[in-house]
């Protein structure tokens, strides 16, 4: 599925026309990206919680030369589901 796919479901279900419903899509996606940059947990009850993870500096290989290498700290957004979406599935 993919987001005019998505804004054509909600559309239907909201009344709305699909302009309408993928703005809203969108805004959602960004209101959850501009949390996760500061480092907030964002969580929808009976779906799931999105949080940042810290992943530490590691050491890797070169997977063309075999050499060491280390691998720099990142931070990942992590999706947990919620009991009822794990339910749905």
């Amino acid at each position: 599925m993919n987001i005019g796919e998505l804004a054509k479901g909600v559309a239907v279900v909201t009344g709305t026309n699909e302009a309408s419903a993928k703005a809203a899509i969108t805004a959602v996606f960004d209101q959850i990206a501009g949390a996760a940059a500061k480092g907030e947990e964002v969580s929808i009850p009976g779906f799931g919680k999105f949080a940042v993870k810290d992943r530490p500096e590691r050491q890797g290989r070169n997977p063309a030369t075999g050499d060491a290498i280390t691998i720099a700290a990142s931070k990942k957004v992590a999706f947990t589901p919620a009991k009822g979406l794990k339910d749905k599935l």
